[in-house]
């Protein structure tokens, strides 16, 4: 009896560790597949269609991918202030950021900042699902070191440039651009780029808030602290 429980537990670990084992390579051939081609899409850009759609099945997604160079370097300095000051440096984890956050988070008793990367965010974005948990944080980690060993800064500094949230439905520096002030990505000013950068953390809210006295504060510190954003 105990023999046959030892033999099903280990099959059973078997089969989770050859569907692990799967998963990981799958995403390892995105990731390699993605280094030079754009992405269609995200996981994230999908679920937020599939709620769209929910309300208009006709609903579709601003999104328009653009190179690296045809992004406004303004853009470029404002989120690396807001989101990632430290992105040229480290290898994908920033482990001051995080401890900060840690700290942080039990001074006001709830989550209020969580001290994830670049790397982290766009790991994130192009295969999990938004829920929390600590195996979603797992697969985040190892999914953000093989966009750090397969990919250079620059290139995953484009890629998360091109997916990331920027509005209701709207993804990417250009759709973005296009969508808040009708021009390109390569064309928007410092104090455009300055806000769109504040956006970045709650951009639904800020779609519909966009001139809450919190957004156009943060707008006017990223601004100050643009000259010093270090571009891959």
């Amino acid at each position: 009896m105990i023999r046959s429980f030892f033999k099903f537990f280990a099959a059973i670990l078997g089969v989770l560790l050859a569907l692990f084992i799967a998963y990981q390579s799958y995403v390892l051939t995105r990731l390699w597949w993605w280094n030079d081609h754009a992405p269609n899409s995200t996981a994230f850009m999908q679920a937020r269609l599939d709620v769209l759609q929910q309300k208009d099945a006709q609903a579709t997604l601003k999104y328009q991918w653009v190179a690296y160079e045809k992004i406004s370097n303004n853009l470029k300095r404002a989120i690396i202030v807001a989101e990632d000051a430290k992105f040229t440096d480290h290898e994908g984890f920033d482990w001051e950021g995080i401890q900060k956050a840690m700290e942080k988070n039990e001074r006001k008793g709830k989550i209020v900042a969580g001290g994830s990367t670049i790397s982290q965010q766009l790991a994130k974005n192009l295969f999990l699902s938004g829920e929390r948990s600590f195996m979603r944080k797992g697969e985040e980690a190892l999914i953000t070191f093989m966009l750090e060993k397969l990919m250079d800064k620059e290139r995953i500094f484009e890629i998360y440039l091109n997916v990331i949230e920027w509005g209701n439905g709207v993804f990417g520096a250009e759709a973005a651009a296009r969508y808040y002030y009708g021009v390109s990505a390569a064309q928007l000013s410092a104090e455009q780029a300055a806000k769109l950068a504040a956006m970045v953390p709650r951009p639904r809210f800020y779609d519909k808030n966009r001139n809450a006295p919190w957004l156009l504060k943060k707008a006017q510190i990223i601004l100050a602290r643009m000259p010093q954003a270090e571009l891959p």
